[in-house]
């Protein structure tokens, strides 16, 4: 009997398989920040401190990876993606939102009513514990209902737009929309 949480082509995995381009930046919390800006009535640059002192969510959430695993009830911890949007107070036409990581210009895109979902956070904590480096530690995005590459790691801006802008991924033949349900791998 298939598993119903486990999307097309996907096979369920215990571990947590890391992937990125290779570059894992250093993180001080000292001189750490996240710039949130773009189309905003309030543009902002949140400290470490600032970020945590933010209110607290708790998700339980899958995590499906585009090279065909996922791992299932992961438990992340942090600020929800609607509390920074409170925060930022997104003018009208902004209808998308480029995700900016501390490695190497890499950056992702999604369309800002896909972040505004209850369950897309930026997460600092993974299973209880402090989210590790070499995962996007201290802090990344997370949003379950896309393939991992849209969960960014190493956030460290947030950019509200009007127009999409694809990310490092996307211009790469990488699905835009990137929904696991429906195998939205690669966009040929």
């Amino acid at each position: 009997m298939p598993n119903p949480r486990l999307p097309p082509g996907q096979g369920a995995t215990a571990g947590w398989p890391r992937l990125d381009l290779g570059i894992i930046p250093r993180f001080d919390p000292k001189v750490w920040n996240l710039r949130i800006d773009g189309a905003v009535e309030t543009p902002a640059t949140l400290t470490w401190e600032q970020l945590l002192a933010l209110p607290k969510v708790q998700v339980t959430a899958d995590f499906h990876c585009v090279t065909a695993w996922s791992r299932f009830d992961n438990r992340w911890e942090g600020v929800a993606f609607r509390t920074i949007a409170d925060l930022a107070r997104p003018k009208s036409a902004a209808k998308h939102v480029v995700l900016t990581c501390g490695d190497a210009g890499y950056t992702t895109n999604l369309p800002l009513d896909a972040l505004m979902d209850d369950d897309v956070l930026l997460a600092y904590r993974h299973d209880g514990k402090p989210l590790p480096l070499d995962h996007g530690g201290p802090m990344r995005l997370v949003v379950p209902k896309r393939y991992a590459w849209k969960s960014a790691k190493w956030l460290r801006q947030i950019t509200f737009v009007e127009q999409d802008e694809p990310g490092y991924w996307e211009v790469r033949g990488y699905s835009n929309s990137a929904d696991p349900w429906k195998e939205e791998r690669y966009s040929f």
